[in-house]
């Protein structure tokens, strides 16, 4: 337990509107930051060097799952830096046209956010490399042989890119960025430290094991572990005397279905479909889709991801199978191989 944790939550804030604690829980500076050591300390090196030469730092690209602190690492670079800071995404970025109207109204050492940026239209992406490199842009005015380029200096920025799925960017923009981090799942020591915080900024007490027991079902990630205090929150608030205890954290995740693995609705429901409907596997993810009654993104981007890390299930060739720890988590004994027979997991 880290020895922080009591120091954190023994006294929550009086007297602090909500609305206001709830936008707070994104931390400010970067010593505020809470996991991810190396790209911190990283990161850190890179902010001091522009400072010191008084110039914008190189371009940023963060890369990792959902959750893990991308958008809040951006906010707090602006902020070290002391620079504005604009924010979009990659899909609201349909045509070239809206990339270069950003890009010109864009102020000197601005920092500028890019979410999911594999996303972006490639007309929009093959404009932005020439805005990353030399800080200009090139217009096309008119069509055919009498199309005129005009040339647009642009101030000098920041580019902070952040995608969940950095194998779909495409090679000249990711050597394109300066400084290339990759965010790692959270111990659960870490997400202690990040609920004490937030417990303490929503002003709800919290016991260490309270911040403990929900960590450890919050699937690694900060965003995961900040709904469940507010979930946790509210039923200590309406069902207990308000207070986040072990067993009152354990009662409140039973009463909104996630177990001691973490696993939700969703989670469950694949696991289920795929060991009591389908004996275990091989089965191909459309035909488990449908079996739980959701699109076969939702069960190949929500669900699949997780259980995969938890070794609950395993992508074959042939389709998906439960490991024996899923038959095991759902209290069955999991089929034994004929003797000199293949198993669900050959090839």
């Amino acid at each position: 337990m880290d020895g922080n944790l009591e120091r954190d939550v023994v006294s929550p804030l009086p007297d602090v509107d909500e609305t206001d604690i709830e936008a707070s829980l994104r931390p400010k500076q970067l010593s505020e930051f809470v996991g991810q050591p190396k790209v911190r300390e990283q990161l850190q090196v890179v902010l001091e060097s522009a400072l010191r030469r008084n110039r914008p730092p190189d371009h940023v690209l963060l890369s990792g799952p959902p959750g893990l602190g991308k958008t809040s690492l951006a906010m707090i670079i602006s902020a070290e830096l002391g620079a504005p800071f604009r924010l979009t995404s990659g899909p609201a970025i349909e045509r070239a046209g809206d990339l270069a109207a950003l890009l010109t109204s864009l102020s000197e050492g601005e920092v500028l956010f890019i979410d999911e940026i594999h996303r972006i239209a490639r007309p929009a992406e093959e404009l932005l490399y020439m805005a990353m490199e030399d800080f200009r842009v090139d217009i096309i005015v008119g069509k055919g042989p009498g199309a005129t380029a005009i040339p647009l200096e642009l101030a000098p920025f920041t580019l902070v890119g952040a995608t969940t799925r950095a194998g779909l960017l495409t090679g000249p923009l990711r050597d394109r960025f300066g400084f290339t981090a990759h965010m790692d799942f959270y111990d659960a020591v870490e997400l202690e430290r990040v609920l004490g915080r937030s417990a303490r900024l929503l002003g709800v007490e919290i016991t260490p094991d309270g911040a403990a027991e929900i960590a450890s079902r919050s699937r690694g990630t900060p965003r995961i572990a900040n709904r469940l205090l507010r979930r946790v929150r509210d039923f200590a608030e309406v069902r207990a005397d308000g207070i986040v205890t072990a067993s009152v954290a354990h009662d409140a995740l039973a009463v909104y279905d996630v177990d001691e693995l973490g696993l939700d609705r969703l989670d469950k429901a694949v696991l289920d479909a795929l060991v009591r409907r389908f004996g275990g596997g091989p089965v191909g993810v459309s035909t488990l889709a449908v079996a739980v009654g959701e699109e076969i993104e939702t069960v190949e981007e929500v669900a699949e991801p997780f259980l995969v890390r938890a070794g609950l299930l395993a992508r074959t060739p042939r389709g998906r199978v439960a490991t024996p720890a899923a038959w095991q988590h759902l209290g069955l004994a999991a089929p034994q191989p004929a003797p000199g027979g293949a198993t669900l997991f050959d090839n």
